[in-house]
């Protein structure tokens, strides 16, 4: 590893601190300390309702924290203005709502708006932003179609497309293979992996973080794994060094074998004993 990557593998531009989320009375997140690695796939996995999906609302600013912050190039998110904050960091939230009637092609067209200004509405590359992130998605020929049409995996894929084409330095998925079949979960996590990696200049990719259901799609597809329990961080690292049987056990309550995943060779989780009729 050159010096050049070892430095770009510690910066971090979007960092959390002590941070502590409520809803109302109820705290779901505890003091959490984060730095989101710069250029790479960080995948928060953990139990249902662990803190997963609310951390990742206040990292892009869609929770105030009841302690702490979250900070974007060493400012705290709340001190930075909507706009800005909506150039730099784009979010999928985990169940998105698309105005009545609106068509494919118009949905998408909506991740442009941080982009535009009063004396600008349209230009080429919003147009150029618009039909990349459409083709990157599959969705080119839905364009006329009305969203309220479409299928719940077809939908999921516009979502996608209206975030790249944000074209935002870090980008938040809450999710994003919820309601895809098999083929199109990995159609769209390989994506996610292509948006991180450097260009043919070496200008570094993307910064994601996703939320993921699936250990073993977290564990391929991670650069960085975070692994969360009742609102806390258990274990962060490369997938290699957390995934590991206690950590399943601890984590998810499961006894499990690790194995080299056959294709990539990342941990890759077999559950224990199956149950058994008596």
């Amino acid at each position: 590893m050159t010096e050049t990557r070892q430095q770009d593998a510690v910066t971090s531009r979007l960092t959390v601190r002590e941070l502590t989320l409520a809803y109302e009375d109820r705290t779901v997140v505890h003091e959490l300390d984060l730095a989101v690695p710069d250029g790479r796939v960080t995948v928060i996995v953990g139990p249902n309702a662990c803190g997963k999906s609310t951390t990742l609302r206040a990292l892009g600013r869609l929770l105030k924290p009841r302690g702490g912050a979250v900070l974007l190039d060493g400012t705290e998110l709340s001190k930075i203005p909507t706009k800005k904050i909506a150039q730099s960091i784009g979010l999928l939230p985990q169940t998105p709502v698309a105005p009545e009637a609106i068509t494919v092609s118009d949905l998408v067209a909506r991740g442009r708006q941080p982009h535009q200004h009063w004396w600008q509405q349209w230009s080429q590359e919003d147009e150029r932003a618009v039909t990349d992130a459409m083709e990157r998605t599959d969705i080119t020929a839905l364009g006329s179609r009305s969203v309220d049409e479409l299928s719940g995996g077809q939908r999921q894929r516009v979502w996608i497309a209206m975030a790249l084409a944000q074209e935002t330095d870090l980008l938040l998925l809450d999710e994003p293979t919820t309601y895809l079949d098999i083929a199109h979960q990995v159609e769209v996590l390989d994506l996610v992996r292509r948006l991180a990696a450097p260009a043919a200049d070496g200008t570094r990719g993307r910064t994601v973080v996703t939320v993921l259901h699936d250990l073993n799609q977290a564990a391929r597809y991670a650069d960085h794994l975070v692994a969360m329990k009742a609102g806390r961080i258990v274990a962060e690292g490369r997938p290699g060094d957390v995934v590991t049987a206690g950590l399943v056990r601890e984590v998810f309550g499961l006894e499990a074998v690790i194995v080299p995943d056959p294709v990539t060779g990342s941990p890759l989780v077999v559950p224990g004993a199956p149950w058994q009729p008596a």
